[in-house]
């Protein structure tokens, strides 16, 4: 499995994915997942954000409400055409390689990533590089399937898993494989890239009391 793999998944889902965000399907989001970033990002007081992985949009439009000023960046050019058409920011096609290459030109008070960082080596780069996409107050902060509860049944190690469209609802194609870190893991990547983490949050799912997310929030 590869990073090729997961961002060709995405093309091909671009639509029912949009479809689910925008219909309000994925019941986690509903209930947790989507406040709890929403909230994290706005502890941080920020002017402005970079939202990386930003998909159809909705992160910015919800920060914008808030008088934050937003860019966001994604591979999948056809979710960049649905951010950009519901407007709330400003919205670019570009890939986590192209990131860590220097190619978006930005300082911002926080970069975001909301379950977007889902693959290898394309993120470990990605992770190494945003020091250089912040203010020197600026802050990284990352919300991930929680590494306990995502396990499962399968061994507590890093390694790529199959992806699932449950719960999603709609028609979609093959799901994206994605790469499990331990929070061990996650904590090595983000401090070995220059950054302290200075509060981690672990929403809880109020119908299965049990965590839905994992938040790290890091400063440099």
């Amino acid at each position: 499995m590869t990073d090729e793999r997961v961002v060709r998944a995405w093309q091909a889902n671009a639509e029912p994915w949009t479809s689910a965000v925008r219909e309000k399907r994925i019941a986690s989001r509903n209930l947790v997942t989507n406040q709890a970033i929403i909230d994290a990002v706005l502890s941080r007081s920020p002017a402005d954000v970079l939202d990386i992985g930003c998909g159809e949009g909705w992160l910015l439009r919800a920060l914008a409400e808030h008088g934050v000023t937003g860019i966001g960046v994604d591979a999948i050019p056809a979710l960049i055409d649905k951010a950009t058409r519901a407007g709330g920011g400003d919205f670019r096609v570009a890939s986590y390689e192209d990131v860590a290459a220097g190619k978006v030109q930005v300082k911002v008070d926080v970069a975001v990533a909301n379950f977007a960082l889902i693959g290898k080596e394309a993120v470990d780069a990605l992770i190494r590089y945003s020091p250089a996409l912040l203010r020197t107050t600026g802050s990284l902060i990352i919300q991930t399937l929680h590494p306990v509860m995502a396990s499962a049944d399968s061994p507590y190690a890093d390694g790529w898993r199959e992806g699932s469209w449950a719960g999603c609802g709609g028609s979609f194609a093959e799901a994206a494989p994605w790469y499990f870190r331990t929070t061990g893991t996650w904590v090595r990547l983000i401090r070995e890239s220059g950054f302290s983490i200075d509060e981690v949050r672990e929403p809880v799912n109020p119908e299965t009391g049990k965590p839905a997310s994992l938040i790290l929030m890091a400063s440099r």
